[in-house]
């Protein structure tokens, strides 16, 4: 099986799927159509982007799961689906460090604490302020999903500045950005790829990022970690994830061309401009960035008190 799933990897082999947890038009779908218009030119087959959207990446992931680790199925996928979700539902269908392979990584991001142009805030401070002021200390801050990362961001940055802030989980960022940019709602926590056309435009102001160093995209806007967040430094990511007892030499394979896929400039801009931070990282590292990052928010996530949906 694995020769014949190597075999038919070759140039006129059977297409690869790429599947995607999220709809079409969305960051990852974006992402996923970028690399996979390359990568075909590469391996010598087709790339074929397969959208499974739907909580939060978890159909993509159980389809995966459920794949034949013939090298015809891979996952693109951000840190939500991998290292967040299983710790916050209590049957997601998928254990990542049995069912899946790290193949690589390609990218990092910051998620981002987001406001309005309703509001008259330019930092966390004034928005804290304004908070405080105008809302009597309670505010609402918009979210993608339940039991996300922007989640316990919510929590911890009420912890820190003393103020009564609730998640107001949406179901994807696209409608909860359409709330804040008609002042439905005042701020919202989300990726900067979801952002960054309308911190261009104005429309919103971002005022913090995760990270231990400021966002090459947004180098005016302070860090979660400058401003004493000192659990905030792990960067999301984007990677690439195969079934379990996928051959070897197609992992390799695939990292190969993808690194490759990588290096082409008009390739590394087009995801730079989607808010991504474009290295590319062989599966060794990769993994253990993956258990790394895991590891820091499973302890974020156990501390809040949070129980699994």
């Amino acid at each position: 099986m694995a020769a014949a799933g190597l075999a038919s990897a070759q140039p006129g082999g059977a297409p690869i799927r790429l599947l995607v947890g999220f709809p079409a038009g969305a960051g990852s779908d974006n992402i996923a159509r970028i690399l996979a218009d390359k990568l075909k030119d590469q391996l010598g087959t087709s790339i074929v982007v397969e959208n499974r959207a739907g909580a939060g990446g978890q159909i993509a992931a159980q389809a995966l799961k459920a794949a034949a680790p013939d090298g015809h199925t891979l996952f693109l996928s951000h840190d939500h689906s991998i290292a967040i979700l299983p710790q916050v539902i209590k049957n997601p269908g998928f254990n990542p460090a049995a069912d899946f392979t790290p193949v690589a990584g390609f990218a990092t991001f910051a998620n981002v604490l987001a406001v309005s142009g309703g509001t008259p805030a330019r930092t966390i401070q004034e928005y804290v302020r304004w908070v405080k002021t105008a809302r009597g200390g309670k505010d609402t801050i918009g979210v993608p999903a339940p039991g996300s990362i922007p989640v316990f961001l919510v929590q911890l940055i009420g912890q820190k500045y003393g103020i009564d802030v609730q998640a107001a989980p949406y179901r994807g960022s696209a409608p909860m950005t359409a709330d804040m940019l008609g002042n439905q709602i005042s701020s919202g926590i989300a990726s900067v790829p979801d952002f960054i056309q309308y911190q261009k435009d104005g429309h919103v102001r971002i005022v913090a990022t995760i990270g231990a160093k400021r966002d090459p995209l947004l180098p005016q806007v302070p860090t979660f970690t400058e401003l004493g967040f000192d659990n905030l430094r792990d960067y999301p990511w984007y990677g690439i994830f195969a079934p379990a007892g996928t051959p070897q030499p197609f992992v390799d394979r695939f990292g190969a061309a993808l690194q490759k896929v990588l290096a082409m400039p008009d390739v590394k801009q087009k995801l730079t401009d989607l808010g991504l931070n474009v290295a590319y990282e062989p599966q060794g590292q990769f993994a253990g960035r993956v258990r790394t990052y895991t590891q820091t928010w499973e302890k974020i996530i156990r501390d809040s008190g949070f129980r699994p949906l």
